[in-house]
C-alpha cells in the first residue's frame, strides 16, 4: 500500500492510486485506507471520501465476468479530507480491514451459491427438455450423478454461508467468523465454478455460446474465488485459526 494520507490542521491530504475499486466511477463515496506511517500493522488510516471531492477514475478494467459491475483504477492527487470522515482511529486502518473482511466474506459466498444454484436450475429444465435418440438427456444415470453432486455441494455450501452469517448477527461471540467465514468464502466459490463449468458441459455446444445464460455464470463464477482475498489466502486463515486453537 502506498497512498499516503498527511495531517494538515483539521483535515488529512491523500495521495496517491487504487487499484481494482468496484464501482469506480459510479460510487457516491470510497472507504480508502491510506498510510498515516511506515509501520505495517498500525500504519494505516481508513477514510470516508466522497467522490465530488476530486476522486478521478484513471482506467476501467475490461473484466472477463462482472460486467455490469465497473472496476477500475482511482487516483487522489492532494485530496482534501475532514478529520471528521476519518474511520476509527488513526493506524486502525489494517484492524477495520480484517474485521471487515470477516463480515464481507460470507457475502461473496452467498454470491457464488446463488450463481450456482442459477446454473443448475437453469441446467435441469434443459436436461429435461432437451432428447435424443427418443428420450431426454435427464434420463442418462450419468448426467444424474453429476447433477446430484452438484446439488450435494450447493447445498453444503449454502450451510456453511449461513453458519457464518448466523455468527456476524451474532457479534461473533467465540471468535470463530474469521475461519468461518474464510471457510464460507473458499467452499462455495470453488463449488460455484465447478457447478458452472459441469452446467456447461450439460448443454452441450450450446453451453459454449452467449444465446444461453450459463456460459456468463461460468464467467461471474471465477471471480468469486479471487477477491476479498483469493481461496489460497482463505486456506492460509483457515489453518493459522485450526493451529492457533490446537495451541491453546
Amino acid at each position: 500500500m502506498t497512498t499516503r494520507a498527511r495531517r494538515d490542521g483539521d483535515d488529512w491530504i491523500l495521495n496517491g492510486s487504487k487499484a481494482w475499486i468496484t464501482n469506480a466511477g459510479i460510487s457516491d463515496v470510497y472507504t480508502v485506507f491510506a498510510r498515516t506511517s511506515d509501520d505495517r500493522h498500525t500504519g494505516i488510516t481508513a477514510f470516508l471520501v466522497e467522490a465530488d471531492w476530486g476522486v478521478q477514475v484513471e482506467k476501467l478494467e475490461h473484466k472477463l465476468g462482472i460486467r455490469s459491475s465497473p472496476t477500475g483504477t482511482i487516483r487522489l492527487d492532494g485530496l482534501r479530507v475532514p478529520d471528521t470522515h476519518r474511520l476509527g482511529e488513526v493506524g486502525q486502518g489494517f484492524t477495520i480491514a480484517m474485521h471487515t473482511l470477516d463480515r464481507s466474506r460470507p457475502t461473496v459466498g452467498a454470491q457464488a451459491v446463488g450463481i450456482a444454484q442459477g446454473a443448475l436450475d437453469y441446467a435441469i429444465d434443459y436436461l429435461n427438455e432437451r432428447t435424443t435418440f427418443g428420450r431426454p438427456l435427464s434420463s442418462n444415470q450419468g448426467l444424474q450423478w453429476m447433477v446430484a453432486d452438484a446439488a450435494m455441494q450447493i447445498e453444503a455450501a449454502r450451510g456453511l454461508v449461513y453458519k457464518a452469517c448466523a455468527l456476524a448477527d451474532e457479534g461473533d461471540p467465540d471468535g470463530q467468523l474469521s475461519m468461518t467465514g474464510a471457510m464460507a468464502k473458499c467452499f462455495a466459490s470453488d463449488t460455484a465454478m465447478k457447478v458452472t463449468t459441469d452446467c456447461v458441459q450439460f448443454l452441450g455446444g450450446y453451453g459454449y455460446t452467449n444465446d444461453f445464460p450459463i456460459e456468463r455464470m461460468m464467467r461471474d463464477a471465477k471471480i468469486t474465488q479471487i477477491y476479498e482475498g483469493t481461496n489460497q489466502i482463505q486456506r492460509i486463515v483457515i489453518a493459522k485459526n485450526l493451529f492457533a486453537t490446537s495451541r491453546s
